[in-house]
């Protein structure tokens, strides 16, 4: 079943996550390292080579668990980016987190947006959950553009919430829940 999740909106797609995406990933992440690099998130005391093979496999084997989420971003089909749900709980808080990249040569092309919008409409659709959160940090604002097109609610601040780059990081924290859809969250776009 996992590998049947794609969802598709025009020339934009998201399908969940394989071992056979570690080379354009690997290609991707090590091409744009100075695009990415500000917003990835670091071990403190720890700097580590970026191991593309692990990540794709670690990513794939929490998808299998049920622990994550994980998808590639697709460009009229072309692998372009990748997609996280983290921190994904059930029952009575019946959550997730939402993280994702995109590659510098696709950036602001409205791609982003759509994949992210397909995602949150899953997850507060059939995956049922009620809630949906982004954390951003101020800084990024591509990103804050991403939450600001799809219409998602800003809830305030997390101080010194993820390490990034050897610092802990303020984010914004921006959320939609299921009552706020009136519809596909794509459709906004």
């Amino acid at each position: 079943m996992r590998e049947k999740l794609r969802f598709d909106h025009g020339d934009v797609a998201v399908r969940a996550l394989s071992r056979f995406d570690f080379p354009v990933l690997d290609y991707l992440l090590h091409k744009d390292r100075d695009w990415l690099e500000p917003w990835e998130a670091t071990t403190p005391g720890m700097r580590t080579l970026l191991d593309v093979r692990w990540l794709v496999g670690a990513l794939v084997k929490q998808h299998r668990r049920g622990e994550s989420l994980a998808f590639v971003i697709l460009y009229q089909d072309k692998v372009v980016g990748q997609l996280n749900v983290s921190n994904i709980l059930h029952g009575s808080v019946s959550s997730g987190t939402i993280g994702y990249w995109i590659a510098r040569d696709f950036a602001g092309l409205g791609i982003t947006p759509k994949a992210v919008g397909l995602v949150i409409d899953y997850l507060l659709g059939d995956y049922g959950l009620h809630r949906v959160e982004i954390d951003i940090k101020p800084e990024n604002k591509a990103s804050l553009r991403v939450v600001e097109k799809l219409g998602l609610r800003h809830e305030g601040t997390k101080q010194r919430f993820i390490n990034i780059n050897g610092r802990w990081s303020d984010h914004e924290v921006f959320a939609i829940t299921k009552e706020e859809l009136d519809g596909p969250i794509v459709n906004r776009l």
